[in-house]
């Protein structure tokens, strides 16, 4: 009975083939995305890396662009001064600028959960960290600096919320009475 063909041949290496030369053809064509939209659009992907941040205003090395003032510290070589290059795309360090001074808005924020544990423990005991610890709905068993630790994370993360909660509980109190 013949062998069935194989349908798989195995490879055979092309020693016609440089591979360091292919290897170094697609790294050339190779650009990383740039994920800031500034640097992105100023890229020119003929030019090299340094050049282009050079141009851009930006440092590629950081240990020329900031020279050590102490010889001491660097050892017996002289310290070399920041090459000084034309900046001709200076737009790019100005809007990198502008958007870095604008402050960002703090997103932290906390669960339900928390936000109920914390209101029940002030509805119920006022400021008195001892009594929350004690309490029976402190199911994690937090200690008073805990528990005062959560309340402060509150107040700083929703000052409104707080605020809005604390000034129902005023206002509420006087019909309890």
């Amino acid at each position: 009975m013949p062998k069935a063909k194989q349908s798989k041949r195995r490879k055979k290496f092309d020693y016609n083939k440089n591979r360091k030369k292919l290897k170094k053809k697609t790294l050339k064509k190779y650009n990383p995305r740039i994920e800031n939209d500034q640097i992105r659009n100023a890229w020119d992907r003929n030019k090299s890396m340094v050049r282009n941040l050079r141009e851009m205003g930006l440092a590629f090395d950081p240990n020329k662009s900031l020279p050590i003032k102490n010889p001491r510290l660097i050892g017996k070589d002289p310290v070399t001064k920041a090459p000084v290059g034309v900046v001709t795309k200076p737009y790019v360090l100005n809007q990198l600028v502008e958007e870095a001074s604008v402050p960002e808005k703090d997103s932290k924020t906390l669960s339900s959960d928390l936000i109920e544990y914390v209101q029940y423990m002030i509805r119920e005991h006022k400021d008195n960290y001892k009594e929350m610890a004690r309490d029976e709905k402190n199911y994690y068993q937090d200690t008073p600096k805990q528990i005062k630790r959560k309340i402060n994370e509150y107040k700083r993360c929703h000052p409104d919320h707080f605020n809005t909660f604390m000034s129902s509980l005023t206002d509420a109190q006087p019909m309890e009475q």
